[in-house]
């Protein structure tokens, strides 16, 4: 019997269960990724007419166009928005910030650096895919500052409710612990076999990472800073903090340690301008093929296309394609009309809504430098959470600074029940801990309750437990010639490295899927 060849068995798995059955073979011959977030891919230039309609003008929508529409395909773009860009969202001097019950135009002086980024702020260097489309597309990067050691840290339980310099809280915690350390280590008690040798390696290791006296004791460390610097008199250290204080501080929980996560490690970056740069670079290859205020009200797979219903001004209107790529949020998908699985609609509807929310101020004078803070965050133990200082245009005028930046989920719901004046009042307020009398620097501010926000409803839908790997499986698989795509259908949700990464695999699904039918 002659061995059937790769490309009879494909045709033949063709004809008896159509593209999808091909596809599903590529998978298991090895020809395709299984994985939602391919390392490599590839997408065909069209020998042919192909018609691609990519619903959602987020990142992974602009992406996957750019790259269709540069291989041939003929692409067209519904957004259901009067912008693109999704949750990569750079607000500026006369924004419309859609938020529903909070509707906002921003107020910030029409200057190029006064700006905040509503959505991602920060790209690691990890994330090669944002970085190489930067580089592609002539997008300049500058460093976003992280971690500031001169920044603030205020917590209801530490210092008497008295803010210290990050750099403070961590030199003195760490000093502490290498003392303790230090003092309970005997060679002669310990289980495992030491020399003595070792054991004198070890003290004196601790000595330098907590910066211990020659008797093991922690008595302060110029890590710390000084109360006075001593150019031209003796330096005077700063007073050490009460350990007991430290323990009942919930910092060390999260904030000490938080620029030493992979994707939080300097140096990281962000666009010189505003993150949006990106967007702004996509759209500009995708002009005359995205159809703005086009919000989608049903989709039909049929067996040989998609056909899309939408309303633009009022009036209703159909289109018909080949395929389609959709990077609509799962909550808002599952309740447009369509002939989806049900199974399908039910595991989009499931996704999680995100809470994140930021409010951000234009201060007319940079008032946080005179303190010595150069970019980076403070934190604090009050529900704002964070103050993050801008990072690019040192020793300007004025700026714009992120004064609540807020992520529990508790603090994050009850300031999207505000108005925004409450929210700017209540985070002024908050925020006088780390700043006392800085609500007087505050000229205009603007935010943004992602939970509230039109066509959005949500942000960094995180797929968690133990059936993330299930339930990422079902929302990537193509569905007829429907795909689904965005950062939501990865395990990098909130970055705009998911986001691109979503958009490849999406395109070589796509590929596969045309390849089954040539």
């Amino acid at each position: 019997m002659r061995p059937i060849s790769r490309r009879n068995f494909l045709l033949r798995l063709a004809a008896t269960g159509g593209s999808a059955a091909v596809y599903q073979g590529l998978v298991g011959l090895g020809l395709m990724p299984s994985q939602a977030m391919a390392d490599d891919w590839s997408l065909a230039t069209a020998s042919k007419p192909v018609r691609v309609l990519i619903l959602g003008g987020g990142l992974s929508g602009l992406v996957a166009g750019f790259e269709l529409h540069r291989r041939g395909y003929q692409v067209e773009m519904l957004e259901a928005s009067h912008r693109v860009g999704g949750r990569n969202f750079t607000v500026r001097s006369g924004d419309l910030i859609d938020e529903i019950g909070n509707r906002q135009t921003c107020t910030f002086d029409n200057d190029p650096s006064l700006y905040f980024n509503a959505g991602p702020a920060r790209i690691p260097p990890q994330h090669q895919r944002v970085l190489g489309y930067c580089q592609e597309l002539g997008v300049p990067l500058e460093v976003f500052v992280n971690y500031n050691g001169q920044a603030w840290v205020h917590d209801d339980k530490l210092n008497v409710d008295r803010r210290v310099r990050l750099r403070e809280y961590v030199t003195d915690a760490r000093g502490f612990l290498a003392e303790m350390l230090s003092k309970n280590l005997d060679a002669a008690d310990l289980e495992q076999p030491m020399s003595v040798g070792d054991a004198e390696r070890l003290r004196d290791f601790l000595r330098r990472y907590g910066d211990l006296s020659s008797s093991g004791e922690y008595a302060g460390s110029s890590r710390a800073g000084y109360v006075n610097r001593g150019f031209l008199s003796p330096a005077i250290k700063k007073e050490v903090m009460d350990f007991p204080q430290i323990l009942a501080s919930n910092f060390w929980r999260m904030g000490m340690n938080f620029a030493e996560n992979e994707t939080m490690t300097a140096p990281l970056m962000q666009m010189v301008g505003g993150n949006d740069a990106i967007v702004r670079a996509l759209e500009a290859k995708l002009d005359g093929r995205i159809r703005y205020q086009a919000q989608v009200t049903g989709i039909q797979l049929k067996e040989d296309g998609v056909d899309v219903r939408y309303l633009q001004e009022g009036n209703e209107h159909r289109i018909e394609a080949d395929y389609c790529l959709n990077c609509i949020p799962g909550p808002l998908l599952s309740g447009i009309e369509s002939n989806f699985p049900e199974s399908y609609r039910a595991v989009m509807s499931e996704l999680p809504r995100g809470h994140l929310i930021k409010v951000a101020f234009q201060a007319r004078e940079r008032f946080w430098e005179r303190e010595l803070i150069y970019g980076g965050i403070s934190w604090t133990s009050e529900p704002i959470q964070q103050l993050v200082y801008p990072s690019g245009s040192l020793q300007g005028k004025k700026g714009v600074l992120l004064g609540a930046y807020i992520f529990n989920r508790d603090n994050a719901l009850r300031f999207t029940h505000m108005r925004h004046e409450e929210r700017v009042a209540e985070a002024i307020k908050q925020g006088e801990k780390l700043h006392p009398g800085y609500g007087d620097y505050m000229e205009c501010s603007a935010s943004v309750a992602w939970w509230n926000m039109n066509h959005h409803l949500g942000c960094a839908a995180h797929v968690a437990g133990s059936e993330s790997d299930e339930v990422l499986a079902q929302l990537t698989a193509p569905v007829g010639r429907h795909i689904l795509m965005g950062d939501q259908t990865t395990y990098h949700s909130g970055w705009q490295e998911g986001a691109i990464g979503s958009a490849h695999a999406a395109l070589q699904t796509l590929n596969g899927l045309i390849q089954s039918r040539a």
